[in-house]
């Protein structure tokens, strides 16, 4: 079921900030009121599409920051495996230079309240729980506005990589919606016309662009 226009479910976890600092209560609560939040869920550390991506949020970390937006990362690894890879070089397979927060969801609750876990525990009739599926999450990504809520999600299984660049653009439109009360027709992007949600707005648009 799609969080699309919910408040994002809440947790305290552990977490690695700075690349270097453990925490054990890490909360998504702290930038209500303040940030947007771009909160992406990777399948697994020590791996290989997962550093790629890792990695090309913190080379756009600024332009996320510009825009007053977090960028929050979660696994279902502990927080001293996220802590061991952010120590390792990246000519070593590693993620070393990465500054924003990466959570630790050992239990898969969080994943598993976002809708990305890659499967689920069953009861056989004895009572004996089994997992059926692959436990560890989805590619899920969510932006989350200063409310709380849900506005865009996008779930990519393990082997399909995500457009860092997209999610910049995604942000753009979430905040000139939010600015203009306009709406951001297909493959808008900043400083390109919007549209008003009417008839008439629709239909000038679409004569513009023939």
């Amino acid at each position: 079921m799609s969080l699309v226009g919910k408040k994002a479910p809440l947790f305290k976890a552990p977490a690695v900030l700075n690349g270097e600092e453990i925490v054990e209560q890490f909360s998504l609560e702290q930038y209500i009121g303040k940030q947007e939040v771009v909160f992406f869920f990777y399948p697994k550390d020590f791996t290989f599409v997962c550093p790629t991506e890792i990695i090309a949020f913190q080379d756009k970390l600024a332009e996320f920051e510009k825009r007053n937006v977090a960028v929050v990362g979660i696994s279902t690894d502990t927080e001293e495996t996220h802590l061991a890879w952010l120590s390792t070089p990246r000519d070593q397979g590693g993620i070393a230079g990465v500054t924003y927060p990466l959570v630790a969801d050992v239990a898969k609750t969080i994943a598993s309240n976002f809708g990305v876990l890659a499967g689920e525990y069953v009861a056989d009739e004895e009572g004996n729980l089994a997992f059926e599926g692959t436990p560890i999450a989805y590619r899920g990504t969510f932006l989350i506005d200063k409310e709380g809520i849900v506005r865009h999600e996008t779930i990519n299984f393990f082997p399909l990589g995500r457009n860092i660049d997209e999610m910049i653009r995604l942000v753009d439109a979430w905040h000139h919606v939010e600015k203009f009360g306009e709406v951001c027709p297909a493959g808008w992007e900043e400083g390109k016309e919007a549209m008003k949600a009417t008839k008439e707005g629709v239909s000038s648009y679409l004569a513009n662009k023939s």
